[in-house]
């Protein structure tokens, strides 16, 4: 039996700036009831109302009409997306704030899993550090209702993995706004989708949103074409914004796998070894970053060990790992902006970068969005295109009667997404985003796909977001903290993938040989018999060369089969445990083809050295 809601919001109508956000005059249409084990996703594009909606949970806000119910003796508790640390000394002070203060050993308890230390002065600490410190007073209130705003925002992996292992032994309720795909789906089993002023709620995880999505928008298109002019354009828009942009997507998710496939077969299954190519001189002419053998350290401390890496045009990089990792250090040594100690960085010398921070430095708050744009003016070149301001508005999910609208006084998202606009409408052929999906809202992280996706140059993302990395990049560097960079084609799940396995074995180098291994060419040969790269293939082995590439073809059709029939719109509700067992099937075949790729390339590399 259903246990009674722990809150509700019953029939709710709101006002902000003499406009309806939520209902209208009339009636109030937002309803919302939490259960006491609820673990929910807020869905919405950015300036749908999310936040404003966490405040009226938190009684911040009075409604123009409707109740607020709450069950006596709940404890609500709000992780902001943004604290204001402003008035306390250190973050222990500021984490004693809370409106249900904890004892101080239970903050230093969480404190001490997050690694953060307390002590530390408010003004000093950096983004990710205040992430902790908050993270620390919500969980330590001991909430039975906690509302979490970007939750992952300036975290880095292990602290994101802390969070999701504490969130799934969690007793209480949780409503989550989160851009993180991989965050919402491991944890939700409920949505709610803030649309246009109206909530519904699904009873299903994040997992199965965007089929949701699809079938009511779907339906909308069908009931709006049954009316005037105008609503079947709104229809047409539908059908073609939403639906068209994912099958869009799912073909560059089948390009995405090719150029990983592609760029796979040019190294080593240690990944950093290029493999001989048919011309070694045509992928030197395509290389646009050359590092040989850089590194770099700290106070006697190895930040970036000795490795090397050919950037080519066309490469989407991602780099990843915990913070303090070297993420930056790296990043700056391939734009040339910092000087490794061992080796050297060669840049192609049209090289033109466009860098994207996440600190959003380059927007003043001053300034109008048609300043930002369009230098005051009406028109703006994107690329050797001229397009008038308001129109590329629109591209980038803009209501264009907010051209003259002062940055100031929009979101956090839609600064990032008026940013983004900004940076590609710049002539380019390399792009450094720094944390791109801080802020973003699914939609405009779908938009940030498509365009990397489209973008001619090459692109270098330093991101801790896992779904993000996955349906963008070709090649990821990761690093582990130790100093070593480990290079992998493919996505974060194939560097996490590679990391929990254990590393094959081998005859340890001679001496002088790691630096060799390292490098962007493939080390010489050794000399008959030294070690397996030139023993005569097994039975098994030669088996496995020779029908390999035809179960790879086998699982590669089998994949395709599987995302047609998801590609179902129905199938999700219709039918969730056929949905489930569609979606398992694929991630299996899909591990079992880089399985399959990764050991055809060992053996077909052993039998050129023969």
């Amino acid at each position: 039996m259903a246990q009674p809601p722990i809150l509700s919001l019953e029939s709710i109508g709101l006002q902000i700036g003499g406009k309806w956000l939520f209902g209208n005059r009339e009636e109030g249409t937002l309803d919302l009831h939490i259960g006491p084990r609820d673990r929910m996703a807020l869905i919405g594009r950015n300036g749908a109302g999310k936040t404003t909606l966490f405040r009226l949970i938190m009684d911040r806000l009075e409604p123009d009409r409707g109740q607020r119910k709450v069950k006596p003796g709940t404890r609500i508790v709000l992780l902001e997306q943004e604290p204001d640390f402003s008035a306390h000394a250190t973050l222990m002070e500021f984490a004693l704030s809370g409106e249900h203060p904890p004892a101080e050993h239970e903050i230093e308890a969480i404190a001490g899993q997050l690694g953060i230390d307390m002590s530390k002065p408010a003004d000093g600490a950096s983004g990710g550090e205040k992430r902790r410190a908050a993270i620390a007073r919500a969980l330590a209130q001991e909430p039975d209702l906690l509302l979490m705003d970007e939750p992952t925002n300036h975290l880095d992996l292990s602290a994101i993995d802390w969070l999701e292992d504490w969130l799934a032994r969690y007793k209480g309720a949780f409503l989550a706004i989160s851009h993180d795909r991989t965050f919402l789906k491991r944890l939700t089993n409920a949505t709610l989708w803030l649309d246009r002023g109206s909530l519904r709620r699904k009873d299903v995880g994040f997992g199965g949103y965007e089929a949701w999505e699809e079938q009511v928008y779907a339906e909308e298109a069908r009931a709006a074409e049954k009316l005037d002019a105008k609503l079947k354009i709104e229809a047409h828009w539908l059908e073609r914004g939403v639906t068209a942009r994912r099958k869009r997507n799912q073909g560059r998710l089948e390009k995405l796998h090719d150029m990983r496939a592609a760029r796979a077969a040019m190294m080593t299954p240690g990944g950093t070894a290029k493999l001989k190519l048919a011309s070694d001189e045509d992928f030197r002419s395509k290389s646009i970053i050359v590092a040989e053998d850089i590194g770099k350290s700290y106070d006697g401390r190895a930040i970036i060990k000795p490795f090397s890496l050919r950037i080519q045009r066309g490469d989407r990089i991602g780099i990843v790992g915990a913070n303090g990792a070297g993420k930056t250090t790296l990043l700056k040594m391939l734009t040339g902006e910092l000087e490794p100690d061992t080796g050297s960085v060669t840049l192609a010398k049209t090289l033109t970068g466009v860098m994207i921070d996440q600190q959003r430095s380059l927007l003043a708050e001053g300034k109008s969005v048609r300043d930002v744009l369009a230098e005051g003016g009406d028109w703006i070149m994107v690329g050797d295109a001229k397009k008038h301001v308001q129109g590329y508005l629109k591209e980038f999910l803009f209501d264009p009667g907010i051209v003259d609208t002062k940055v100031a006084t929009l979101s956090g998202g839609e600064r990032s997404r008026l940013l983004l606009a900004r940076e590609f409408a710049r002539k380019s052929n390399l792009l450094v985003l720094d944390e791109p999906t801080n802020d973003l809202d699914l939609e405009t992280l779908d938009l940030l796909q498509e365009v990397i996706a489209d973008y001619d140059g090459t692109v270098l993302i330093v991101s801790h977001d896992r779904d993000f990395l996955d349906r963008t990049v070709t090649v990821t560097l990761g690093l582990d903290g130790s100093g070593k960079v480990d290079v992998v084609a493919g996505g974060y799940e194939d560097w996490a993938a590679k990391k929990a396995s254990p590393p094959p074995a081998r005859q340890a180098p001679a001496s002088g040989s790691d630096k060799a291994n390292q490098s962007g060419n493939a080390p010489p040969p050794p000399a008959s018999g030294q070690n397996q790269g030139s023993r005569k293939l097994s039975y098994k082995e030669q088996r496995d060369y020779e029908l390999l590439p035809a179960r790879i073809d086998e699982l590669d059709a089998a994949i395709r089969r599987g995302a047609e029939i998801l590609s179902d719109p129905d199938l999700y509700s219709t039918d969730p445990q056929k949905f489930a067992n569609i979606t398992k099937g694929i991630e299996n075949a899909r591990t079992e083809k880089d399985a399959a790729e990764e050991r055809w390339l060992n053996l077909a590399e052993r039998v050129e050295a023969l």
